[in-house]
């Protein structure tokens, strides 16, 4: 991917296009291309520029001031930042720059790093879960390179499992939760983050994977007798139909809840019917996951 939208921005940088276009008139730092069309578009070094002047703006520094600085200046600024939630947000930034350019040496160090300083959970929550969360509209819109994503999923997922296989606790829910995602959703790391968090309260997690038919599914809670099903869409495939989805989960479980979070669940605006429950945020899925 070489180019962005102002959507992209905002997305990826928290700053509403608003105020980017604002920016744009007033400063120097952001000067983006035009289509023939006259519609704005933005380089991978344009990104790279807005993410950090958005930390610095972020955390108590004028954009009038940082428009005076020079790229030296502000990386140097940036590294000064101490507080825990800016140095969180500084590596989830970086890990978005290695990323567009394929870094993925720096990438995985970056990962690495913060794991050997804080630990895989607090990696898994501080760093990867908020990456994953800014990013995903780039995945749900195809403004990312496939090459990109498979790369750096891979990576990410490495690390989740490595976790998974880490978790020790001495909590215990007594619940079992059936984790899968449909045919034609490929992209597991939610499920595997979730696994993650179900498995450290102590849950007992039954998981299937990505790209599952219904009928293996159904193979399975007449089998084990799961207490929840869990799925966490991203994106799927063109041939899949949520409503169809979601009617066949209500008509083959119809006593057993299916959880659903994921992107696809932030723009359904159809009313809800049991067993089903949306968790459209990360708040709600820790809150599923806390109250069993």
């Amino acid at each position: 991917m070489n180019s962005f939208t102002i959507k992209d921005l905002e997305n990826l940088s928290g700053i509403k296009a608003h105020t980017l276009r604002i920016w744009e008139q007033r400063y120097h730092f952001l000067k983006p291309n035009r289509t023939y069309t006259n519609i704005r578009y933005y380089s991978n070094d344009d990104l790279k520029s807005i993410l950090n002047i958005a930390l610095l703006n972020k955390y108590g520094f004028k954009i009038s001031h940082i428009d005076k600085m020079n790229s030296a200046e502000i990386k140097e600024k940036i590294l000064s930042l101490n507080q825990g939630q800016a140095q969180q947000d500084r590596i989830v930034n970086e890990l978005i720059q290695h990323m567009i350019d394929m870094d993925i040496d720096s990438f995985e160090r970056a990962l690495d790093n913060y794991i050997l300083a804080r630990g895989i959970e607090k990696t898994i929550t501080q760093i990867i879960f908020p990456f994953m969360e800014r990013i995903g509209i780039l995945w749900m819109t195809n403004h990312i390179n496939p090459a990109q994503e498979h790369l750096v999923t891979n990576i990410i997922r490495q690390k989740l499992i490595v976790g998974i296989e880490g978790v020790d606790t001495p909590l215990s829910c007594n619940k079992s939760i059936l984790l899968f995602l449909p045919e034609g959703e490929h992209h597991e790391i939610g499920l595997l983050f979730m696994y993650f968090l179900l498995k450290n309260r102590g849950a007992k997690v039954i998981y299937l994977g990505a790209n599952v038919p219904m009928h293996d599914v159904g193979y399975l809670v007449n089998f084990k007798k799961p207490d929840y099903l869990y799925t966490h869409l991203t994106t799927v495939g063109q041939n899949f139909n949520f409503d169809k989805f979601l009617q066949q989960m209500i008509k083959r479980f119809p006593n057993t809840p299916t959880v659903i979070s994921g992107k696809l669940t932030t723009t359904y605006e159809k009313k809800i019917q049991p067993p089903i429950l949306f968790k459209r945020s990360f708040a709600e899925a820790m809150e599923f996951v806390t109250g069993l």
